[in-house]
């Protein structure tokens, strides 16, 4: 069982940044994949980015490769999403998910087993 909990949204300027944290708890969380995704009133829940258990590979989705970056810190149990260069159509709740296995990144919402509740992130133009 992993619980997550995301904080570090807010309302920023564009051009501006912010860095997510999405803190596990649970002894198997370093051996989880996670995955940053977010979501839009009325639309689908998307992938944003996502890091192996080990940190050694990180996937993003291509409207954010190049401003986002995902890191973990297994030792703190911690994920991060340093979000830079924010536009206002990066507007959206951001979620963290957790997944055991297969041990891969997944883009797909339904891969993943474990949700955190979201932190809002509002980018003003």
């Amino acid at each position: 069982q992993v619980q997550l909990v995301e904080s570090g949204g807010g309302l920023v300027q564009a051009g501006g940044s912010l860095r997510l944290s999405c803190a596990a708890s649970g002894r198997t969380f370093s051996r989880n994949v996670i995955g940053w995704f977010r979501q839009v009133p009325g639309k689908e829940r998307e992938f944003v980015a996502g890091i192996t258990w080990s940190g050694g590979s990180t996937y993003s989705s291509d409207s954010v490769r190049g401003r986002f970056t995902i890191s973990r810190d297994n030792a703190k149990n911690t994920v991060y999403l340093q979000m830079n260069s924010l536009k206002p159509e990066d507007t959206a709740v951001y979620y963290c998910a957790a997944r055991s296995s297969p041990a891969l990144v997944s883009p797909i919402v339904g891969q993943y087993n474990y949700w955190g509740q979201g932190t809002q992130v509002t980018v003003s133009s």
